[in-house]
């Protein structure tokens, strides 16, 4: 049993890593509110803060002088426009 010299020589190995950790993920460009896929002529959006029914019927219908069509889907739960509440789901008519 001499000298083998065909076996790789490992003795300079170190341990550890040197990877460095993932960045954490970007959410700066998220948008608010959720909308759901229609179903029938409906979908639903779920109020967040800072929104109004013209800024919701802007990013909608693409015209925020469409909120009366929001607002009076939603006469169930609203009595005035001016006054919707974060976490509020209502119902987006998407039928003309």
């Amino acid at each position: 049993m001499g000298n083998e010299t065909d076996k790789p020589d490992f003795s300079n190995v170190q341990g550890g890593t040197d990877s460095a950790p993932a960045p954490a993920p970007d959410f700066s460009n998220v948008q608010g509110g959720t909308a759901s896929a229609p179903a029938t002529g409906v979908q639903t959006y779920t109020v967040v803060p800072g929104d109004s029914l013209s800024k919701i019927a802007k990013l909608v219908y693409g015209n925020g002088t469409e909120w009366k069509r929001i607002f009076e889907a939603n006469r169930d739960q609203l009595s005035d426009p001016n006054r919707i509440k974060p976490g509020q789901i209502l119902t987006i008519p998407t039928d003309q």
